[in-house]
């Protein structure tokens, strides 16, 4: 059973929403939020596998602010950002702060189930539009990649970088692969120095042009 907790502003989508994913036997929702600090004190108390978080709430914390604070509070949580910006500045955003994937509001009903379960798994997941555009950056920018140097990364520093693009803290990376936090934080080291990025961001938006979190190319 996927447990699901609603964190959207507007009451009329948040009854909606519960009344269409309990109609699946494999989802329940547990609990609904309207706005970001309400939704990161219910998520806390009622340990929900996956949070619906809305992007925009003008009352109270918004979307991005809940998402990043709530994946430093409760790393475990997979959190799966509604929006009705099919922009690529907020895709980037949200996966940065720790989101697991992003769906339109405007995404059919068996797609928003279908983005449920897979972030329930663990997995990331992008709406088609946004895995369209992220393909089409790519090819565009195809020649400029020649000087890729992740062929020279070790699976183990392959394993690392995967990791933290999706947003695991360098102690639950060492619990993972059963290696130290110092190995770790030594791996992505040479990760970020081989690959020449120097921040975080970046190196989430490398992952997600490369294809390491599930979804794009």
């Amino acid at each position: 059973m996927i447990k699901i907790l609603l964190v959207d502003d507007h009451a009329v989508v948040r009854s909606g929403l519960k009344m269409l994913l309990n109609t699946n036997p494999e989802m329940e929702v547990i609990g609904e939020a309207s706005e970001g600090n309400e939704g990161i004190k219910k998520a806390i108390k009622l340990k929900p596998n996956v949070v619906v978080m809305d992007l925009s709430m003008p009352h109270g914390k918004d979307g991005l602010s809940a998402t990043k604070e709530l994946k430093k509070l409760l790393p475990e949580v997979n959190i799966l950002i509604l929006t009705m910006h099919d922009d690529e500045e907020y895709l980037f955003r949200a996966i940065e702060g720790g989101a697991s994937g992003c769906i339109l509001k405007s995404a059919p009903h068996s797609e928003l189930m279908s983005a449920i379960e897979s972030v329930a798994k663990g997995n990331a997941y992008l709406h088609p539009a946004a895995q369209k555009r992220l393909m089409e950056e790519y090819l565009a920018g195809a020649k400029q990649d020649s000087n890729d140097m992740y062929h020279l990364l070790s699976v183990r520093e392959q394993e690392v970088l995967t990791l933290v693009a999706k947003g695991y803290s360098n102690k639950e990376i060492a619990e993972q692969l059963v290696i130290s936090v110092k190995t770790v934080e030594s791996h992505k080291g040479k990760v970020m120095e081989k690959l020449q990025i120097k921040t975080r961001p970046e190196l989430v938006e490398y992952a997600v042009k490369k294809g390491l979190l599930g979804y794009g190319i």
